[in-house]
């Protein structure tokens, strides 16, 4: 919020910038014209001792008191005329002194005044001019600040009031006691307006707390030595002198709200503070302290009705931030912190009576895991892994109905309680779901498209409550996960399923430790030779009770289960050390395996697999790296920066699946890459589609075309076998040719495939 002072603009300020730092330096010439005859009246007040001088006690003060008259109007003419609160408090001001003249000639050179005096006059404007300047400046401050630091603020003021009013208690007593005159009135007024002087000293400062700046801390100061001299004159009870030290704290009061009255007509530019954190437990637990403490003296002791209401009113007051801070404590709990959306323990307080009044229409639960979010992670990083999980709740959102209830249970996961469990509704709204997350997301400056899986589970027919339903719903979310149908509503056959896999998971982690997975190799033939110059490793299970799983059968639950990098690594070194022992027995066989994303965006990846392949006196082009499209196209500059330099070290790059993700030229042309492996969709497709034909012919062209090798999956006939030689593929693979085998298997193979072609020779 902007204000327009006089023509200038004036921002809040912030923490590292007070709220009147002026743009330009205010000059320190106005404390030296205040400072030197306020020191020189304290110090000769000081050294006089207790009679009365009219060099000290008349001359020098109001001398000190003219000074501070003339530095408020310079800052009136300064802010051109138009601040009405520099204005308001250089007239109080002005007023002060004009009292003191007024009361020191009337007292010391014209007898003792009446009351009211000419001087209750001027001292009286002072307190609502004074008042009033702090009115206006609240009056703006109010508009740009937070309701909790204002409530803050009136509680701090009243409860300041209500202690005053109990010390104060024996003038304002005193003073209602006599009876009702002009004079017992303005003698009533002097404690009263005290009262609320402080009232409105402890307002700024509990607005303000640490934030204040200089000019308000001189300000702030300035008013409570006044007040505080009030107090300690009417406390006096009519054993006031003039010329005492009591007459220098007033004169000290007004030169610091002086000060502030300078600094205030100076233009301003401060930016929005944040909330006092600090400030709003502590004012109002001192508030209530304090409220409490006042009722509890006024059961044992005499004190002001005045006194009473505003402890009261304290103690009503205070209990509102507590309320205030309570209900947002309550919303932070049940709110997720990334998304803005209701967590789990919202998901759980809610849907118990959601459920309830459902029973009749009956409900579904929708029970969404996104899909490779973690690749998003690892490539991205978890910045962009959030950003991504935010704009997710954003679409989400908008596909609900007025009754539903989404939530983020944690992670990737989320949850939608709707209103729809009939005829198939809620697949229907699952379809609408997936359709809205399929539309592409943008970060980090690329285009990401993700999918989700979504589990289904009806309320009351697979549950009577949500813990039921939170089961079936992730049962069949795992189900849609592995059979890639996108959602899945519960089936009881699918909790043998879940057993299964949760089974799995337990028994993958001592998997590796049995060095139960192990690697088959599947040859690839050069097209050109026949010969056999390389492998692909594959990963297989060979379970002591299931028997040997492919990778489709275990290699989704590896992530679940924690192992990827732990795999990986088992990868790697059992393909090496085959490489190795081939290349003992004068086997030049090159090796291909697939790492997941998360293993290729790891910047010490070419480290370390430099290392190994050193380790064993390898050539770094026997080992060659699969890759996915989605990966180089996640993060384009970073998976550059990692092949590079894999490639810097003699590592082979090859394309996996090509043809089936969103390949481009450019991704080609750019990336470090010496082979694509062209997708056995299209081969198996050869055999009774011709343009699956003319797409295999023109991409073997292409890849040669940009200096590439062409590799060819699942060649499972002698046709599709011919087809590729005559299109000039480089090499193939397949069922055809060979099947994966173990290494002790694939080595009884080769040696008899080069036994038959030495035969025929």
């Amino acid at each position: 919020m902007t204000i327009l002072r006089g023509g200038t603009r004036t921002l809040k300020s912030s923490p590292e910038q007070a709220p009147d730092a002026s743009i330009g330096q205010p000059s320190s010439r106005p404390l030296w014209i205040m400072g030197i005859p306020l020191a020189l009246y304290v110090v000769m007040l000081v050294g006089k001792g207790g009679d009365y001088s009219v060099l000290v006690d008349f001359v020098l003060a109001e001398l000190a008191g003219l000074a501070t008259v003339v530095v408020c109007w310079i800052a009136v003419r300064r802010a051109g005329f138009v601040r009405r609160e520099v204005t308001l408090a250089a007239t109080a001001v002005t007023c002060n002194f004009l009292g003191d003249v007024s009361f020191t000639v009337s007292t010391r050179f014209l007898g003792e005044p009446g009351s009211p005096s000419v001087a209750d006059l001027f001292y009286l404007a002072f307190y609502g001019l004074i008042l009033a300047s702090l009115f206006v400046t609240a009056r703006r401050q109010l508009r740009r600040v937070p309701w909790a630091a204002f409530l803050n603020s009136a509680v701090g003021s009243v409860s300041v009031a209500a202690f005053m009013a109990v010390l104060l208690n024996p003038v304002l007593v005193s003073a209602s006691a006599e009876p009702v005159s002009l004079a017992t009135l303005v003698n009533l007024a002097y404690p009263m307006l005290d009262l609320l002087l402080i009232a409105a000293i402890a307002g700024v400062a509990a607005l303000y707390g640490r934030h204040a700046g200089r000019a308000w801390v001189a300000l702030i100061g300035g008013l409570v030595v006044y007040a505080g001299a009030d107090v300690a004159y009417a406390l006096l009870d009519g054993g006031y002198s003039l010329g005492t030290l009591l007459d220098s704290s007033w004169a000290i009061g007004l030169v610091l709200i002086a000060v502030w009255v300078d600094r205030a007509s100076y233009p301003v530019v401060a930016a929005p503070r944040e909330p006092n954190g600090v400030m709003a437990f502590v004012v109002p637990a001192i508030a209530t302290a304090a409220g409490l403490g006042i009722l509890i003296y006024a059961t044992q002791n005499h004190i002001s009705a005045l006194a009473i209401g505003l402890a009261s009113v304290t103690l009503a007051l205070a209990v509102i931030p507590m309320i205030s801070r309570e209900r947002g404590l309550n919303h932070l709990s049940r709110t997720d912190d990334l998304t803005g959306l209701p967590n789990r323990r919202a998901m759980y307080s809610d849907v118990a009576a959601r459920l309830a009044s459902d029973r009749k229409q009956g409900s579904a639960l929708l029970l969404l895991d996104l899909d490779r979010f973690k690749e998003v992670n690892d490539s991205l990083g978890h910045e962009a892994g959030d950003r991504l999980l935010v704009q997710v709740g954003v679409r989400l959102a908008r596909e609900l109905g007025p009754l539903d209830l989404l939530a983020r249970l944690g992670g990737d996961e989320f949850a939608i309680l709707v209103a729809r469990n009939r005829d198939g509704e809620a697949s229907a709204f699952a379809d609408r779901l997936r359709a809205a997350l399929a539309v592409p997301f943008t970060l980090e400056g690329i285009s990401l498209q993700t999918s989700v899986s979504i589990g289904i589970a009806l309320y009351p027919s697979h549950g009577s409550d949500l813990g039921a339903l939170m089961r079936k719903a992730d049962t069949a979310m795992y189900v849609a996960k592995s059979s890639g149908s996108g959602h899945h509503v519960y089936q009881s056959d699918d909790d043998r399923h879940s057993e299964v896999r949760l089974r799995t998971i337990q028994e993958l982690r001592g998997a590796l430790d049995a060095n139960q997975l192990i690697l088959h190799f599947q040859p690839r033939i050069d097209l050109a030779t026949a010969e056999i110059h390389a492998v692909e490793a594959v990963i297989r299970w060979n379970h002591p009770v299931r028997g040997l799983l492919h990778a489709a059968d275990f290699l989704d639950l590896v992530e679940d289960a924690g192992l990827v990098r732990a795999l990986s690594e088992a990868v790697l070194v059992q393909a090496l050390n085959q490489a190795v022992d081939w290349q003992d027995r004068g086997l030049a066989l090159g090796v291909a395996i697939r790492l997941p994303p998360a293993v290729l965006i790891d910047a010490g990846l070419p480290e370390h697999l430099g290392a190994m392949i050193a380790n064993r006196t390898l050539p770094a082009f026997v080992l060659t790296l699969e890759i996915s499209e989605e990966f180089l196209l996640a993060d384009q500059s970073r998976a550059r920066a990692v092949l590079n330099r894999l490639r810097a070290q003699g590592v082979r790059m090859s394309v996996d699946d090509f043809g089936t993700g969103y390949s481009s030229l450019a991704l080609l042309r750019d990336l470090a890459i010496d082979e694509l492996r062209l997708d056995e969709s299209f081969i198996v497709a050869m055999g009774h589609d011709d343009r699956s034909s003319t797409l295999v012919n023109s991409a073997i062209a292409l890849a040669h075309s940009l200096g590439l090798r062409m590799v060819a999956e699942g060649v499972d006939s002698e046709d599709a076998y011919d087809a590729l030689v005559r299109f000039g593929c480089d090499s193939a693979q397949g069922s055809q040719l060979c099947a994966p085998l173990p290494a002790a298997e694939f080595d009884a193979w080769l040696t008899a495939r080069r036994g038959a072609e030495q035969t025929r020779e």
